[in-house]
């Protein structure tokens, strides 16, 4: 009975993730594009809900939440399931919908696609040769097998991204990078560009003047056929052919200019927003932001190095680790195992949340930056498989984060990786990137 009730609340949770997930692909990613492949959406959503319930299983193992033996069949079905749609479901329907789109192949659309997922199914083995992600008893069809290749990929998008993030955001929120603008920078650069337009406008005027003028003299004759006349055409020209070419050469300098002072002028605009922005109690917030993750980057960079260097893997979760620090020095006595769990609830709790909204901010920018209408399907399958991988190499490095005795059945399903692997190879990934 109680198997079925935790069943239900899994079940229950995992139509929330769905549907969210089916909100975000219509009001977000495809909110400018007709849907017409209703696949990508649910595959899409489906890899989105299964990602969300590895979290919440997650924060089950640490509040006690569902028996253990419910938690250990969900986790293992629910890996079941992701893996399924990252190896097998997801790369069939990339190749499916590129070969779709060559007109050459429509007819064989089935054939080629079944090529493609055999040459991605190759590399995809074929990854898991230099690195040392599997002990020798594993089958070739266990589940190791593929989540350790998934981990690797996962694992480099997720160094590559923090890397990018710890880098990127004390430019993004820290107030000291501005530079100074003043609204006479921005009427000083309007006047150029208006000038400039205003050169523009004369110069097409000239243009068509003199246009005008060839025409009423009858210089302006149809274009000469044959080769002969393509031969008269070189070799030969009306007397204000010359004045037109020149006036048209100094015309697309012009329009060149025009497009990077109209950039300049945007980014004025931006940067003086900013700085009003930055003089709010929200701005302010995010310049301390700034300062503190201006801290963390150098703070891990450093402890990457250490890692790197040393072959150093931590063996008890940070929370804990911190905890004992405090009563062994500072002589505070406390319950370690208490404070530890709440702790830790918080922190991954704290990395989830973040995790979700900064994957799903990324994949939204780099949808409309690349996506088309031809390949909005292709694009979005490829941005589901990005966040499948993302999240089962999450649910790797979390682990880490977990006191032991709530990583139990976490390592059982995942099986006999080489977790301290994964945790070096995103140091050297975070340290290449930052």
């Amino acid at each position: 009975m109680s198997f079925l009730i935790d069943s239900s609340i899994m079940i229950t949770s995992q139509i929330l993730f769905f549907g969210f997930g089916w909100l975000f692909f219509m009001r977000q990613l495809f909110k400018d594009y007709e849907v017409r492949q209703y696949v990508v959406q649910v595959i899409f959503s489906v890899t989105f809900a299964f990602s969300c319930t590895m979290f919440e299983l997650i924060i089950f193992e640490i509040l006690g939440v569902l028996n253990s033996s419910s938690r250990y069949f969900h986790w293992k079905m629910n890996l079941c399931v992701i893996l399924l749609i990252l190896v097998f479901m997801v790369p069939f329907y990339i190749g499916y919908f590129i070969v779709s789109n060559i007109r050459l192949l429509h007819k064989q659309r089935l054939l080629f696609s079944c090529l493609l997922w055999l040459t991605f199914m190759y590399f995809f083995w074929k990854l898991g040769d230099p690195f040392p992600i599997l002990s020798p008893k594993h089958g070739i069809l266990s589940i190791e097998q593929l989540i350790s290749r998934v981990g690797v990929i996962g694992v480099t998008l997720m160094a590559l991204l923090s890397g990018f993030g710890a880098v990127n955001c004390p430019y993004t929120y820290m107030s000291y990078f501005l530079r100074n603008v003043t609204d006479t920078d921005i009427l000083a650069l309007e006047r150029r560009l208006l000038q400039t337009m205003d050169m523009i406008i004369s110069k097409k005027k000239r243009m068509a003047m003199t246009r005008r003028t060839m025409f009423q003299k009858g210089e302006v004759h149809n274009k000469p056929s044959g080769f002969w006349g393509m031969i008269k055409s070189v070799t030969t020209s009306a007397p204000g052919s010359e004045n037109l070419t020149l006036i048209q050469q100094e015309v697309d300098a012009l329009e060149e200019l025009s497009r990077q002072l109209f950039l300049e002028t945007a980014d004025l605009y931006a940067t003086k927003e900013r700085i009003e922005y930055s003089k709010t109690f929200k701005g302010k917030y995010f310049n301390f932001l700034g300062y503190f993750f201006s801290i963390y980057c150098v703070w891990k960079i450093f402890m990457a190095t250490i890692n790197i260097v040393f072959d150093r893997v931590g063996k008890t979760d940070p929370v804990t680790r911190g905890i004992e620090i405090t009563v062994n020095y500072l002589g505070i006595q406390f319950d370690v195992k208490f404070w530890s769990q709440h702790i830790s609830f918080i922190l991954v709790g704290i990395i989830i949340v973040t995790s979700i909204r900064g994957l799903l901010i990324t994949l939204t920018k780099f949808f409309y930056a690349i996506s088309s209408s031809k390949s909005s399907n292709v694009i979005v399958l490829l941005l589901a498989q990005i966040m499948g991988m993302y999240f089962v190499s999450s649910v790797l490095l979390i682990r880490m984060s977990m006191p032991l005795e709530y990583r139990t059945i976490i390592t059982e399903v995942l099986g006999e990786l080489q977790f301290n692997f994964y945790h070096r190879w995103f140091d050297v990934i975070f340290l290449c990137r930052g």
